[in-house]
């Protein structure tokens, strides 16, 4: 569907085999340059290094732990859940953000989630206050801040967590 705006109202769905080239490339494409002013260059591609090469992407597409939105035959939004309740992947394409998106790919993510999970958990980086804030306005709220091993305060990891079925109470 295409808004008033022009733009088209991207489809959520679960992620397949044959789009792990593409969530692997989109964190090529948009993780550094996020990150890089946050957390410095090489802890930036430690990022993309560890967590959007092949066999990381392809392992949770097969566990059915992601999700993506795309719009048209772009992808440009990704979402992974881990087995622990705790989402370590939502990022939206850089021209598709504040339109409601991360949202969307947030409670799809928390649909995921078994029957009896009472909670949903997500961590990022301190330095990320844009993350920061987003997940507040989703209703988490912070439960333990972990200093880095580097002792860098930008790389201190902030768990946060909600009610797994939201605000709203998906």
């Amino acid at each position: 569907m295409v808004t008033r705006d022009g733009w088209e109202q991207p489809l959520i769905r679960n992620a397949e085999e044959t789009d792990v080239d593409a969530i692997r490339r989109f964190g090529e494409t948009h993780i550094r340059p996020h990150y890089t002013p946050l957390i410095g260059a090489a802890a930036a591609d430690d990022q993309v290094r560890l967590w959007w090469n092949e066999t990381q992407i392809r392992a949770a597409v097969t566990d059915g732990r992601v999700i993506i939105a795309q719009a048209g035959d772009q992808l440009v939004g990704v979402g992974q859940l881990g087995a622990d309740h705790v989402i370590y992947k939502l990022y939206i394409h850089p021209g598709h953000r504040r339109r409601g998106l991360g949202p969307q790919l947030l409670n799809a993510l928390a649909d995921q989630l078994p029957a009896d999970a009472d909670r949903l958990h997500i961590e990022h980086f301190a330095a990320n206050e844009l993350a920061a804030a987003f997940y507040e306005r989703e209703g988490f709220v912070v439960d333990r801040i972990e200093p880095s091993s580097t002792g860098d305060r930008a790389l201190a990891t902030v768990w946060r967590s909600r009610p797994a079925r939201g605000p709203e109470g998906r």
